[in-house]
């Protein structure tokens, strides 16, 4: 068992637990992933890591609840444990593969929508505790829903953009890019974006005019997590890639996000999946219980 030592809310429906998995805190890095599982009916959830610390053995999750496991997860408190916390998984981010050297001469921005503000934090932190200071941009619909501000200004410089203007900026963070670089004369040479599917989209679609190099987290579309069911299958480039175990970090120029997206609505539904199943033939994957594919 896994016990969980702190339990709070960030927003609405936006939850945070640090829990004590000491094997996981010693290995994992920025960019990777955890699988957790509740009780032994519970279901597999794959949730890209938010914080960890080697000496007390803990590693922090942020996550927001979209069906009935995430549900049950927001009902668990301080004391409470999950049955099963699998981990890291998935590669990590490719800054911790750069030349240290190459590394300072970057000039980063970090872009982050929602709760895909939670697995950006690690890696500005982990920027920071290198001598590298980025900047970073957190987008959300309103001030309410804007999480781990005071984080991220003690290790970056932190631009906050909300939709409806109610705190920072007004606009998307595509907008507050855009000023950041025609207004303000920002120059950037490496952009790490992480959010929902069509907030990453746009962005590298901005980026794209640019020309900066932009890595995207494909988490969202990961449902098994490891590389079984066929779910988070991508095309980047002329690839078939697989967000679990080759990712979840892709070169956001090269993903075909409306194949991404269209395969996501496909796969909710039974139909859907076994029509998958049949297109993608052996390249599908398969086991994982949801798909059909272990039959």
């Amino acid at each position: 068992m896994f016990p969980i030592l702190y339990a709070d809310k960030l927003a609405a429906n936006i939850y945070r637990m640090v829990v004590h998995a000491p094997r996981v805190a010693n290995r994992c890095e920025p960019g990777q992933f955890i699988i957790v599982r509740t009780d032994e009916e519970g279901e597999r959830i794959p949730l890209t890591i938010c914080d960890y610390d080697r000496e007390k053995g803990t590693v922090t999750i942020v996550f927001q609840p979209v069906g009935a496991s995430t549900t049950q997860m927001t009902k668990l408190k301080e004391g409470d444990a999950f049955l099963d916390f699998v981990g890291p998984l998935g590669r990590p981010s490719d800054l911790l593969e750069m030349d240290p050297e190459e590394l300072k001469q970057k000039k980063i921005i970090f872009i982050a929508g929602g709760v895909g503000t939670a697995p950006v934090y690690p890696q500005v932190k982990w920027l920071h505790e290198h001598g590298i200071t980025a900047d970073a941009i957190i987008g959300a619909k309103n001030k309410d829903l804007v999480i781990l501000e005071d984080e991220f200004r003690s290790v970056c410089n932190l631009y906050i953009t909300t939709d409806d203007g109610s705190y920072g900026r007004e606009g998307m963070v595509t907008k507050c890019l855009e000023d950041l670089i025609e207004k303000e004369g920002k120059e950037y040479n490496h952009c790490v974006a992480i959010g929902p599917m069509i907030m990453m989209k746009f962005v590298c679609k901005l980026t794209e005019k640019y020309n900066l190099p932009t890595i995207v987290s494909m988490n969202p579309v990961m449902v098994d997590g490891t590389g079984m069911c066929g779910a988070c299958r991508l095309t980047v480039g002329d690839e078939v890639k697989f967000a679990c175990v080759d990712g979840p970090e892709f070169d956001g120029h090269k993903v075909d996000f409306d194949q991404a997206m269209k395969r996501m609505t496909m796969y909710k539904t039974e139909e859907g999946r076994a029509l998958l199943k049949e297109q993608e033939g052996d390249t599908h994957h398969g086991g994982c219980g949801h798909c059909g594919g272990d039959k």
